[in-house]
């Protein structure tokens, strides 16, 4: 099916595209798409859903609904060149991030989001610490491949004695992460070295690819920013709530915007991170931790999402301009970027549940 319109917009997420039936999934990328097709109710969109999600976008009236009963990858692949601009909401899981981008760039399709070789270094935690690695302080990281035969045992075991060696006095802990992740998924934290066992193969099978750093206590924040043309402005400092328990850590929300004596620094930090990476643009997270104080830095940068993130729900209910159509008309330096109020976002069963606090 081809668009109807060639000034309309081609929307979609990927989950509620490709037919998700994991209802705590669901009720996340639901709350994205809505907050995405609302902020752009002054264009006409082409919004391209599974046929079994067909009801949930039935009542715009500037959407064309486009219902598909393969994955978007795949439906991509066979239609993205009748399409002229796009924007759109994935995450980085098996690289679908980037393998979406690179489609509609193949087929010179106007994204108003990062560029598949940002995605491609922004999804990699490795890439990411090297591109930016001498510009924003970040957790020393080592990337790491579980081989078959269990010799990354005996490679991380030697980091960790390494380290230790530096500091002997001070227990140190590490924290094991895929490569490719969104959420926390399967973050392990090893608290003591006979806790690195083969065990983790259950998480982490032969052949995957892991980084291992060392682990900071401190608090979880984010920045959310805008990006465009290598210029980033952020919008809002965010709470994130993690739970840890049986030493893995689960994503489950995040408050906003979060008042912090260090929110000029973790500002600086996302932007220098953000203005590292060519090719970021839209909205982009910035995920960072405010240590102890027992460490070099105050703050330390983990992660960049080249991509929506969930805070943007949260600021779509406060924020005094319109966030998606600033991406799309580039007008970031042209309008008030205050915010009214607070929000709170949490996962809470099967469902999102966002409130104003």
């Amino acid at each position: 099916m081809t668009n109807t319109n060639d000034d309309s917009i081609l929307v979609f997420e990927y989950f509620t595209a490709s037919g998700e039936k994991d209802k705590c999934i669901i009720s996340e990328a639901e709350a994205l798409l809505f907050a995405l097709i609302d902020d752009l109710s002054d264009y006409n969109l082409d919004v391209v859903v599974n046929s079994s999600y067909g009801d949930i976008i039935s009542d715009y009236d500037n959407v064309n609904p486009i219902l598909i009963d393969a994955d978007i990858i795949s439906w991509l692949e066979d239609n993205a060149a009748a399409f002229n601009k796009a924007i759109f909401i994935s995450a980085e899981n098996e690289n679908n991030l980037y393998n979406i981008t690179k489609i509609l760039e193949e087929n010179a399709v106007s994204i108003f989001t990062s560029s598949s070789e940002a995605c491609l270094i922004a999804s990699d935690k490795s890439l990411t610490y090297e591109t930016i690695s001498n510009n924003v302080p970040q957790p020393r990281t080592f990337r790491f491949k579980i081989d078959s035969k269990g010799y990354w045992k005996r490679a991380i075991t030697n980091l960790y004695e390494k380290w230790q060696a530096e500091d002997p006095l001070t227990p140190l802990k590490l924290i094991i992460k895929p490569l490719i992740g969104v959420d926390c998924e399967d973050i392990v934290i090893i608290e003591d070295i006979n806790d690195l066992s083969y065990d983790l193969e259950e998480i982490f099978p032969p052949q995957s690819r892991i980084i291992v750093q060392e682990y900071i206590d401190g608090e979880d924040i984010s920045v959310s920013l805008i990006c465009n043309n290598g210029k980033a402005t952020p919008i809002s400092l965010n709470k994130q709530f993690v739970k840890l328990e049986n030493n893995k850590g689960t994503y489950i929300g995040g408050m906003l915007p979060f008042e912090s004596k260090l929110k000029d620094e973790a500002f600086n930090i996302a932007k220098k991170a953000c203005e590292s990476i060519e090719g970021l643009s839209g909205f982009v997270g910035v995920d960072l931790l405010i240590s102890n104080g027992e460490e070099i830095y105050p703050i330390y940068l983990l992660e960049v999402n080249s991509r929506f993130t969930t805070p943007y729900v949260g600021l779509k209910k406060i924020a005094n301009f319109n966030i998606a159509k600033t991406i799309i008309e580039g007008t970031i330096e042209e309008i008030d970027l205050s915010l009214d109020g607070k929000v709170e976002f949490k996962k809470q069963g099967d469902n999102l549940e966002i409130r104003r606090i």
